[in-house]
């Protein structure tokens, strides 16, 4: 194998190429697809996908991940197809990264850090911009720590030793310091949004939070229902910072719904710890939308996955209805047919064209209906405010004008009883 020295000068930093194991025991269909989903997010980073590579392997070797031999295979690919990039789909230890930083010659990265990548590039509120740091500082901290242990390994005798270990400390104790001090902007962040979530719970409107994998229609939707103008994009991870609006449904009952960000399939622990602020949004709501593609192939893997992200929130139980959007893409009805009987209480949709919306409203109304009860209500004249509550929150039947007071009657959220429960007939 030939290659001149002078490899950088003939790199393009975007072009790129991707590379994922196959596994013993994996199918070949998840690998593959895993592989395109990787060489989508290269390009929603901004990156061109020139080459993409499956290895097969019984297992990933601890000094180059996909063994020396594929490396130097992979270094003739390089220097031929003028890479300047190489992803690989799993997560890389530190010295597999700088191993194959060494030998390639070119940016090395790994799942996770193109992900964190992406989030970096997208964050536009300062809570994003918190939330993607600490991710960051999570993920480079261990990575840190071993930095600088070749100092030891590589040189002996006094005055080695010393430094290095001294150098590690110092920059362990200011990502340190730095993660202490964004966790405590977040947690004021959090405080204000606790705020706000007892003002909505006093004025009885229940949560709707929207979630799904990533790319499904989620914002486009969210767009459909509120007439709100999220941003929306055909690319991973086009929504990052979530929405909240207030809609009114059929029953004349009003809503808070909010929009979350896109999950996906092994998604970074450090991200759902860093966006539990921002996830909290789905920890508290009363129903949760699963947004799910209906013209992917594989919707039962992306309906698992986000399953999965629910399960770390502890959120598995909550009521939820399974939305297949962009059925207006579709040229066969029976995948549609299949796919809801498969997923009982589901609906399709197409969040473009505004086609069946309105049963997805009835949905709602028949989950969220359940927390609402039909009271009569004795309201003083000098209370009329409280009226206001009710019309807010619930559906007017009945309303007097009587000497000891306003007599109502309405169907309201069991918090709006519990909160006029003294005013009951």
């Amino acid at each position: 194998m030939i290659i001149t020295k002078d490899i950088n000068k003939k790199i393009e930093k975007e072009r790129s190429c991707v590379i994922t194991l196959h596994l013993k025991g994996s199918q070949k269909f998840d690998v593959e697809d895993s592989l395109e989903e990787l060489a989508q997010l290269v390009i929603a980073a901004g990156g061109n996908v020139q080459k993409k590579m499956i290895v097969t392997r019984l297992k990933p070797t601890p000094n180059y991940y996909i063994g020396k031999g594929k490396v130097e295979e992979l270094l003739q690919i390089i220097f031929d197809e003028k890479i300047g990039m190489v992803v690989f789909n799993n997560d890389l230890t530190p010295a597999q990264e700088r191993n194959l930083s060494e030998m390639l010659k070119v940016k090395v990265l790994d799942r996770t850090e193109l992900i964190l990548d992406i989030f970096a590039q997208r964050a536009r509120s300062n809570e994003g911009k918190l939330q993607i740091e600490l991710a960051q500082l999570a993920y480079m901290l261990p990575r840190l720590t071993r930095l600088w242990t070749h100092l030891s390994r590589q040189v002996g005798g006094i005055g080695t030793r010393g430094p290095g270990e001294k150098q590690l400390e110092v920059d362990r104790r200011r990502v340190r310091e730095r993660i202490v001090r964004l966790n405590k902007e977040l947690d004021k962040i959090k405080s204000n949004r606790d705020i706000q979530r007892q003002s909505r719970i006093r004025k009885g409107f229940p949560l709707i939070s929207f979630i799904g994998y990533t790319n499904a229609g989620k914002s486009t939707l969210f767009n459909s229902l509120t007439s709100a103008h999220a941003f929306v994009k055909n690319q991973l991870f086009s929504t990052l910072t979530p929405l909240s609006r207030q809609i009114k449904l059929p029953n004349n009952q009003r809503a808070i719904v909010s929009d979350t960000v896109g999950f996906l399939k092994k998604l970074p622990h450090h991200l759902i710890e860093s966006f539990k602020a921002t996830l909290e949004e789905v920890v508290v709501a009363d129903l949760l939308i699963h947004v799910i593609d209906i013209t992917i192939p594989d919707l039962s893997q992306k309906y698992i996955a986000v399953m999965d992200v629910l399960k770390e929130l502890g959120v598995i139980k909550k009521p939820m209805i399974v939305v297949f959007n962009k059925i207006d893409l579709l040229k066969n009805n029976y995948i549609l047919e299949r796919a809801l009987r498969e997923y009982s209480g589901s609906v399709g949709v197409s969040a473009k064209t505004g086609v069946c919306v309105d049963k997805l409203l009835d949905e709602v109304v028949s989950l969220i209906g359940r927390k609402r009860e039909f009271c009569r209500f004795m309201i003083p004249h000098e209370k009329a405010k409280e009226v206001r509550s009710i019309f807010h929150s619930g559906s007017i039947c009945e309303k007097k004008y009587k000497p000891e007071g306003i007599y109502v009657s309405a169907e309201v959220p069991l918090e709006i009883k519990n909160i006029l429960r003294e005013y009951l007939v």
